[in-house]
């Protein structure tokens, strides 16, 4: 009697498809970061789940205190990166991200220790990446078990507010670490944080570089509080999200928006905006000049870094156009600042009776000559901006009277 010998065709299958998604990985450059401190009993069947996937794994011990090292040993064929001192999650992704692109990777995605991500996930966020290769795609949480905490919740709902502001982006879940990165396009961007805000500072700057924000829905497990593990300081860390979000609304409003509205323009979508908001809006034609006046008094005002935030909320409560006044309020585009803060202290020179002979055109912004005659400047600029004001308001209120004559 011949015995056949047994296959088990499942875990046959099973191996030939983890296989060929290594071989996929390995091809198309990817690898999967998993940053870790003091997750000890989360952090194996994390590494497993991810295993399943791909062996193209890169662990960051972000220097755990806990039986973390000991855990990881068992890895002979996995890259760890260990420190003793704790960094933070932001420096231990960027410490991910210099080693997966030694390793010759392009792509990374990132998956939280703490045992909240499916790695079952990691496919789809590929399949994703295929439909737009450069995009930086984030996996939105939907709860399918537990409770979300109550601080997450607000910090979430904060943080998602704040990153609309600076990008014009709306996103549902900007603190999930569950991520894939194009790290090859992200080398070149300056990050600085190093904690949980370099997850908020990564996104927004790969969005001003024209890296497209992208997400999918990925399911996450809560568990009991008492059972839940995290590192997140509610007071610290959310102290550091404000700071880093008004420096990047400063930054927003001040630069990259500006910069960015100078640069679509063209003449065509000049006439086009122009006819579109001005001449065919329904609003009267003292409402649009009463906007125009209110954008351009505030772009000169010398509140710098606050005017457009100002300009839009005063037109909020006069109710006024408020895409027109923070057009007119981007007068005080950057190439703009130095010319009119020469043009405020020669205005306030003029209004208190100062001699102006013989100030060179760079006295606008010359730091000493400001601080020496601040009080000349301020005087200039309110002047400056009440005759600007209606200057301009006179002259869109004669265009509009012509052209919409001719269009009626």
């Amino acid at each position: 009697m011949i015995i056949l010998p047994q296959f088990n065709f499942k875990k046959i299958f099973f191996i030939i498809l983890i296989e060929q998604q290594a071989y996929s990985f390995k091809k198309e450059k990817f690898c999967v970061i998993i940053p870790t401190y003091n997750n000890a009993s989360k952090i194996e069947a994390v590494v497993e789940g991810v295993l399943q996937q791909t062996r193209n794994i890169i662990i960051v011990n972000d220097g755990s205190t806990d039986s973390t090292a000991s855990i990881l040993e068992q890895y002979k064929n996995i890259t760890i990166v260990s420190y003793p001192k704790n960094r933070g999650k932001g420096f231990a992704l960027k410490t991910g991200f210099n080693k997966a692109l030694e390793a010759g990777f392009e792509y990374a995605i990132t998956i939280d220790s703490d045992g909240q991500h499916n790695a079952g996930e990691i496919p789809n966020f590929v399949a994703a990446h295929k439909q737009n290769k450069d995009a930086l795609i984030i996996g939105v949480r939907k709860t399918i078990e537990g409770n979300v905490p109550r601080k997450n919740s607000f910090a979430n709902r904060f943080s998602n507010f704040w990153f609309l502001v600076i990008t014009g982006i709306k996103l549902d879940d900007t603190q999930s670490g569950y991520r894939l990165y194009p790290i090859n396009k992200l080398q070149h961007i300056k990050l600085r944080t190093s904690r949980y805000e370099f997850e908020l500072e990564v996104m927004v700057k790969a969005s001003w570089k024209n890296i497209p924000i992208e997400s999918i829905p990925i399911p996450v497990i809560y568990p009991p509080g008492n059972k839940r593990i995290t590192h997140f300081r509610p007071f610290i860390d959310f102290f550091r999200i404000g700071l880093l979000n008004s420096w990047l609304v400063f930054f927003s409003l001040t630069f990259y928006r500006p910069f960015a509205f100078i640069k679509k323009l063209n003449g065509k979508n000049i006439g086009e905006f122009f006819n579109k908001n001005i001449i065919q809006t329904k609003d009267s034609n003292s409402k649009i000049v009463l906007s125009i006046m209110l954008g351009v008094f505030m772009g000169i005002l010398p509140i710098w870094g606050y005017q457009l935030i100002t300009a839009i909320a005063l037109a909020y409560l006069f109710k006024l156009n408020k895409l027109i006044v923070g057009v007119a309020a981007n007068i005080s585009i950057t190439p703009m600042i130095p010319v009119i803060i020469y043009l405020s202290y020669v205005t306030g020179g003029i209004a208190m009776g100062n001699n102006i002979t013989g100030i060179p055109i760079n006295s606008g912004y010359n730091t000493d000559l400001l601080t020496s005659n601040t009080e000349q400047y301020l005087i200039g600029s309110i002047v400056l901006a009440t005759f600007a004001a209606i200057f301009f308001g006179l002259f869109f209120y004669v265009l509009l009277l012509i052209i919409r004559k001719r269009k009626s």
